[in-house]
């Protein structure tokens, strides 16, 4: 089984993938998507998203991050591709899944679901462009507006030449609401020899492992359930060893993952990484934007959350994570 921690625009930056490859469980990450439209981006754009390519393509713990590019000119694509993959990255990753409005109407991200032969001509183009030793991935939905050519799409991947392809089991039309349709992934799987990862709706190891037993796929993506959770990873693996993946989805198997001191200390060291490399207009908002999160999964972020969410003094969040104990890490 491998973990690998979902781009999340707007949210899942440079700054929560170290802390949270740091928790453990994490074996990859992909970037939040870098768009591309008519021009080849200078280094800097990329460093920008993906500053973790100063230092080898990896986290401060070592785990690989993966750079994701959006788009849909497929000779634009290539030439950025080839540019971001000699910058140290260990392959690029294309984005067939944003379902925001905006990124849509301009034909990029699930858009593109509508027209397979255009996948097609991306996945080729920007596969001819990166060096063979270099993973090309994908990540799709099953559909925009509906799920019926989710095999169709799959196909044009595999045959441009996607290396590894993810599957959000929603269409775009879905959104973000529950449920996902592992199934459908299933479904997928039996048309295509690309190996396939599922993502979507994954908030703990039962949803992990019911996910594994659906989709058929071992290779699990991990997005807001790691941001609400930051142990998730290291309880989906502990379950699973702890009790076989028949026997966990059939029952409820309390296993150890992170603590509320553990994810203190962990908080301090994400409010020290927004100090020191966001802009001050955005770091108030990030600490907030977190604890929101977390407040799904630990009763004590509620209160931190209902305490900070109307201020935007940083000295007031400098207190606050000051007076936070240092947590012994792992439950």
């Amino acid at each position: 089984m491998a973990l690998i921690l979902a781009p999340m625009e707007g949210l899942l930056d440079f700054v929560l993938r170290d802390v949270l490859t740091r928790v453990g469980g994490i074996d990859r990450c992909v970037s939040e998507f870098i768009r591309v439209t008519d021009t080849l981006l200078p280094e800097r754009v990329f460093i920008r998203v993906v500053p973790e390519l100063l230092s080898g393509g990896r986290t401060a713990a070592g785990v690989p991050v993966r750079p994701q590019l959006l788009g849909s000119d497929p000779a634009c694509l290539a030439d950025n591709a080839a540019r971001v993959a000699g910058m140290g990255a260990d392959g690029v990753d294309l984005n067939f899944g944003c379902p925001a409005k905006v990124v849509n109407r301009h034909g990029g991200g699930a858009a593109l679901l509508q027209d397979p032969e255009l996948l097609f001509a991306i996945v080729k183009a920007v596969r001819a462009a990166v060096p063979a030793q270099q993973m090309v991935s994908a990540k799709m939905r099953l559909g925009f507006a509906d799920d019926s050519r989710a095999e169709e799409c799959a196909l044009a991947l595999q045959e441009g030449g996607a290396g590894e392809i993810v599957v959000h089991a929603r269409t775009r039309a879905d959104g973000y609401r529950p449920p996902a349709y592992w199934h459908r992934i299933a479904d997928i799987r039996a048309r295509v020899r690309t190996p396939l990862i599922a993502n979507g709706e994954i908030w703990n190891a039962q949803h992990a492992q019911q996910c594994r037993l659906e989709s058929g796929c071992d290779t699990l993506m991990l997005g807001r359930g790691m941001v609400t959770n930051p142990g998730l990873a290291l309880e989906i693996r502990a379950a699973t060893a702890h009790s076989g993946l028949t026997s966990l989805a059939q029952g409820s198997v309390n296993t150890p993952g992170l603590d509320w001191p553990g994810v203190q200390e962990h908080l301090g060291h994400f409010w020290h990484l927004v100090r020191s490399r966001l802009e001050a207009r955005q770091q108030a908002g990030r600490l907030k934007q977190w604890l929101n999160f977390l407040r799904r999964h630990y009763p004590p972020a509620q209160q931190a959350y209902e305490r900070l969410k109307t201020e935007i003094d940083v000295r007031v969040f400098d207190a606050w994570v000051s007076a936070q104990p240092l947590g012994a890490g792992r439950a």
